[in-house]
């Protein structure tokens, strides 16, 4: 159980420069940062403001996610925020991970996962830093259950988790899918029914112009219990939650015949709710199904990083599952902000380390 992420430290927008200003001028931290090199405006955020605290104290481990179908422009967009890293953070390895073999299987995260087990965090670093914001679920889940536990198995090194997110981005950015849905790489836990049958919850995070890729998952995922669709509220486009309700009006009502009641609702900006309100919710299932039928959570992210960072925690926490379709290739046309789009929003967490210690462990008996 790690309890002390039912409070876990968290930051916001310039409470995260603040932070990072203030922890990491201690000269004897060093730092990690793991993070993507791909062609999202965002990639290049967190490197900046971690070069401009540590210096020479920060190195990096840049991943670049290599798909067969990205268009030219993507590509050079690409190899431009690869040299503005390797600018930004001199002390960088660059590693290319092909999402899928040969025969179109997406092996994204069991390549990620080698990779980062031939290369095990280094004895003087005090802090590995995930960056999620521009890493696909397929990539970034595995290597965030990694991390921390490589970090957890320490006394000193703490792991922080931080996303740019902008959701107005987002919906600018649409995705073409493959069509092999399956587990993410390490979030496939046993299941252990004997003499009981499987209750399945599915929980897919609604986001723009995901329908198909959610179909699809879901198609994939038998004997399910219940379907309960997890919308961003409140969000900063106050009318987000109605207009994903009504684009999934098709699939919520005629394939999926989701109950009202039984639609979930976590803030866009805080992980910490969908965290939260998951953990509930995976409580009160195993205790309703407790003796009747096997229980198991399946969790499908799709949108924003911010939720997605939330259903992690719980991934982690609840040993749920995690089903996802790769995307084959992205589509994005940045021609500057758009109307009505808004500043970028900055989140941080600190997922394990020494300023929880002792925060986990059992009271001592009088």
């Amino acid at each position: 159980m790690r309890r002390h992420w039912e409070n876990c430290i968290t930051n916001f927008d310039e409470d995260v420069d603040g932070f990072v200003a203030d922890y990491f001028s201690d000269p004897d931290r060093r730092v990690l940062l793991v993070a993507a090199a791909g062609f999202d405006p965002r990639s290049q955020r967190i490197s900046r403001m971690l070069a401009t605290a540590l210096g020479d104290r920060l190195s990096a481990f840049y991943i670049r996610e290599e798909r067969h179908g990205a268009s030219d422009a993507l590509v050079t967009r690409a190899d431009e925020n690869e040299a503005a890293l390797k600018a930004i953070v001199p002390d960088s390895e660059f590693v290319r991970i092909d999402v899928f073999a040969d025969d179109g299987a997406p092996v994204g995260g069991a390549r990620i996962a080698a990779r980062l087990s031939q290369h095990p965090v280094p004895d003087a670093v005090t802090d590995v830093i995930l960056d999620l914001s521009a890493l696909s679920i397929g990539v970034g889940f595995p290597a965030a259950r990694m991390l921390l536990e490589d970090c957890e198995a320490t006394n000193h090194c703490a792991f922080h988790l931080m996303i740019v997110s902008n959701p107005e981005m987002d919906d600018r950015i649409s995705s073409v899918p493959s069509s092999r849905p399956g587990s993410v790489r390490g979030f496939s836990p046993a299941i252990e029914a004997e003499g009981q049958g499987l209750a399945q919850v599915w929980i897919p995070q609604l986001a723009k112009g995901r329908g198909f890729a959610l179909t699809q998952i879901g198609a994939n995922i038998p004997r399910r219990y219940k379907i309960c669709p997890l919308i961003p509220f409140p969000a900063r486009n106050p009318r987000r939650a109605d207009d994903l309700l009504a684009e999934y009006q098709t699939e919520l009502v005629n394939e999926w015949a989701v109950d009202p009641r039984d639609v979930v609702y976590a803030s866009e900006r805080n992980p910490l709710d969908c965290y939260r309100t998951l953990s509930t919710l995976k409580t009160r299932f195993d205790r309703t199904m407790k003796g009747t039928y096997e229980p198991r959570m399946v969790l499908s992210p799709v949108g924003s990083k911010v939720l997605a960072a939330g259903a992690l925690m719980a991934a982690i926490e609840h040993d749920m599952a995690v089903h996802y379709l790769e995307t084959e290739s992205y589509l994005f046309e940045d021609s500057g902000p758009a109307p009505g789009d808004l500043p970028d929003m900055t989140v941080h967490l600190i997922l394990s380390g020494p300023l929880y210690a002792s925060f986990d462990e059992p009271a001592a008996e009088s």
